[in-house]
């Protein structure tokens, strides 16, 4: 599924979600308090627009997904890419300073052994920044944004994403993910401590924060 929106995979998110992505990308940067020098896993990181924000930094990044379309999509990028599964990551353990999923976590089919599987690569002490569509926490606001995933952003994909099937998906999984809390405590079972998070855009979006 993602190797078909791959072509046009940024261009989309740019558009459904009203220019708010380069914001998203731009917290999720600041929440993980990168330093040069550091190794940095992002994972779900597609075409490596994210890759490319986290590097600003002077860290180390390393983009990696699952689908080798994605990562072709964005091979122009001046950043490394390996293509890997969330579940089985092809890196040894403790051996990355943060790690970073953004909008890749509902994607996994077994989140919480993903979760688990980055904290393995993540070494003692080391970050983790999830960022995830998650529960608007203003009723009136939920309601209408509810409204927009279900009807509004398959007909807006169907307009400009070479995969429109693929938004039914994407406004589905958004629909039935978990709460922040309820997130928070399965990043905490996985194996992370001191697990926060803070909501974007009333909560459209939220980043958890926790230490290995």
């Amino acid at each position: 599924m993602f190797d078909g929106v791959a072509k046009r995979y940024d261009l989309t998110n740019t558009i459904i979600s009203f220019g708010q992505d380069r914001a998203w990308r731009k917290a999720t940067r600041a929440a993980l308090d990168l330093k040069p020098g550091e190794r940095v896993l992002d994972l779900a990181a597609g075409t490596g627009v994210s890759t490319v924000e986290l590097g600003r930094s002077g860290a180390w990044v390393v983009a990696t997904d699952f689908s080798k379309g994605m990562l072709h999509a964005g091979a122009h990028r001046p950043v490394p890419m390996v293509a890997g599964d969330a579940m089985a990551l092809p890196y040894a353990d403790s051996v990355f300073d943060a790690a970073t999923i953004s909008f890749g976590l509902r994607n996994v089919s077994d989140f919480e052994a993903g979760l688990r599987e980055i904290a393995r690569v993540t070494k003692p002490g080391g970050r983790l920044v999830v960022s995830e569509f998650s529960t608007p926490t203003f009723g009136p606001f939920r309601t209408v944004y509810m409204e927009y995933l279900m009807k509004a952003l398959p007909v807006v994909a169907r307009a400009v994403s070479s995969n429109p099937d693929a938004y039914v998906y994407l406004a589905e999984s958004v629909r039935a993910w978990p709460t922040q809390e309820e997130l928070a405590l399965k990043i905490e079972a996985a194996g992370w401590k001191n697990v926060k998070w803070r909501n974007l855009t009333g909560g459209v979006v939220a980043l958890h924060r926790a230490e290995r």
